[in-house]
């Protein structure tokens, strides 16, 4: 019976067993003090010192990431280990996906020649539309940014760090050399040691060149993440335009159902802009000073008195509730306790109010002022 066992080179592994002492002691000397080490250069530490902070940060930004596309920390793990087992990653409904079903079937349910069910059925549509532009969005931003970002983490920064510890180990092997050379007291012990410090110079400088190289290497590595961000940049810029391109569909196809409440599109943007520009045209037209009203103007007022802090405001009770109007008003409830305060410019009908995170413009006969030290009324 013939058993092949593994040719075990005694002398070599005695050497390694050696050099792994010298090492052990050697690293221990340094930290106690009682020996003296060899200093990287300046320019080396730099580009150390960077190197940490790419590799910090990169990992931080694909985490954060990761989070922002997948906020569900267990289908995070999961696709990573259907990645290692290089196996497809699960289709998974979204929450959108599973609104938009039962809107839909909430909708069938409800009747579909009825108003609310024609609408909750557009809605549940839309919705699905708006899953698959999130589906679509997560997997683009996976390819063009986080992955080339994780692949430069284990394949190019690993490298790095694994020239950066052989390299520190040819620092400790050269530091034990000079020792033995100091240590040395024969003529013979002497020469050895010198020839053993030759050789571990050449070493440490050899792997000393190649591991700059590699830090060197950082800067070129950036400038491709630079790219793989602008590419991120547009995915997310798609993404929206997709998402608000949906919406936009959805509110003509909810206006274009009529029914007992028909739905009116709002852009609450092209308010606000247009009410800014009558707001220019008012300051620089004083004869129309008193002509502004409507909704534009009640937006204007409202823009202008956002930036006022709740410690700029006082407490009012509610009279009685309050149905708003429009957007731009606070739907009021009786007896609750808001904050109000002026108008900018004044207004006398309306007061400027924040009812928890909501803020509006609210009607002045529909509050009282009330006295934040002892809680007595005032008359305004």
């Amino acid at each position: 019976m013939n058993i092949n066992l593994p040719n075990f080179n005694m002398k070599n592994l005695v050497k390694e067993a050696g050099s792994t002492i010298s090492r052990v002691v050697q690293l221990t000397e340094e930290k106690l003090g009682t020996t003296e080490r060899t200093e990287y250069d300046i320019h080396f530490q730099n580009l150390a010192e960077r190197a940490d902070l790419t590799k910090s940060w990169t990992e931080k930004l694909v985490r954060d990431t990761e989070t922002v596309l997948i906020p569900n920390p267990q289908n995070r793990v999961e696709d990573y280990i259907f990645e290692k087992i290089e196996k497809s990653k699960p289709k998974r409904i979204s929450n959108l996906e599973h609104l938009a079903l039962d809107m839909i079937e909430a909708g069938g349910d409800f009747g579909q020649d009825m108003p609310y069910g024609q609408a909750l059925i557009k809605v549940g549509q839309a919705e699905q539309k708006l899953g698959q532009c999130e589906h679509d969005f997560i997997a683009t931003s996976g390819i063009c940014f986080t992955q080339p970002l994780r692949k430069f983490l284990d394949g190019e920064m690993k490298t790095i760090s694994k020239e950066r510890g052989l390299l520190e180990t040819k620092r400790l092997d050269l530091d034990a050399c000079k020792n033995r050379l100091k240590k040395a007291r024969s003529m013979l012990g002497q020469q050895a040691a010198e020839r053993d410090l030759r050789v571990a110079q050449a070493e440490f400088d050899r792997q000393s060149e190649i591991t700059k190289l590699l830090l060197d290497g950082i800067s070129t590595s950036q400038a491709s993440h630079l790219r793989h961000l602008h590419a991120f940049i547009q995915t997310q810029v798609r993404y929206y335009k997709q998402c608000g391109d949906v919406m936009d569909q959805l509110q003509r196809e909810l206006a274009n159902l009529g029914g007992p409440t028909p739905y009116t599109p709002l852009d609450l943007y092209d308010a606000v802009k247009s009410s800014s520009s009558a707001g220019a045209r008012h300051a620089g037209n004083t004869n129309n000073s008193n002509s502004s009203s409507g909704i534009g103007h009640k937006v204007n007022q409202s823009m202008q008195s956002m930036n006022v802090s709740t410690d700029q405001m006082q407490r009012a009770r509610v009279l009685c509730s309050y149905d708003a109007k429009d957007h731009t008003e606070l739907n009021l409830s009786a007896n609750e306790v808001i904050f109000v305060t002026e108008c900018s410019p004044v207004n006398e009908d309306y007061m400027y109010g924040k009812q928890g995170l909501m803020k509006g413009l609210v009607p002045r006969a529909f509050v009282e002022m009330l006295d934040d030290e002892d809680g007595h009324e005032v008359t305004h």
